[in-house]
């Protein structure tokens, strides 16, 4: 019986809702599709997903954009989760838009600039950056008829060609 007492004294008070606070970002206005957004803009948003690459966040627009593990912080991430969660409300600044993909590219650090991306050491880069992207060479044996053309391959090709020369 109190129990009861205590939930019909609680529905006399209309309108009080016991729940904390809820903070949601505040969207700029006339942002609503991927073609309003230009680099170098700075919005809030909310982190909708956080992974081990990265944190996605919501910026009004349709689609999440992603702020990538090393643009998170001036200082070395190790773990995403230790610098934003979902839920939480961070200021972005937009480096690329990719209307053909749908892909936003976000930063953290608002002192970046677009087109700059490459230019900043990133985790794992090492040397396929350096070369432009192209994965580093693999040891092994080349080809027999792409030899002249320095194609390499690896252990497992290297090892039937020769099994192929023997027989």
């Amino acid at each position: 019986m109190p129990t009861i007492t205590d939930i019909l004294v609680e529905l006399d008070k209309p309108g009080r809702d016991p729940r904390p606070e809820f903070k949601a970002a505040e969207f700029r206005e006339g942002v609503e599709t991927l073609k309003d957004l230009e680099p170098g803009m700075i919005l809030e948003g909310s982190v909708t997903n956080v992974t081990h690459f990265g944190a996605f966040v919501d910026i009004g627009v349709h689609q999440d954009g992603l702020v990538h593990i090393s643009a998170l912080s001036d200082k070395f991430v190790e773990d995403p989760r230790s610098v934003v969660k979902a839920g939480d409300i961070v200021r972005v600044k937009v480096m690329s838009v990719d209307l053909e993909r749908a892909r936003i590219g976000l930063t953290m650090r608002l002192d970046d600039q677009p087109g700059e991306e490459g230019e900043k050491p990133r985790r794992g880069g090492g040397e396929r950056q350096a070369r432009g992207g192209q994965k580093p060479p693999r040891k092994g044996a080349e080809r027999g008829s792409d030899a002249g053309q320095g194609v390499q391959m690896g252990a497992l090709g290297a090892a039937l060609l020769k099994a192929r020369k023997k027989s």
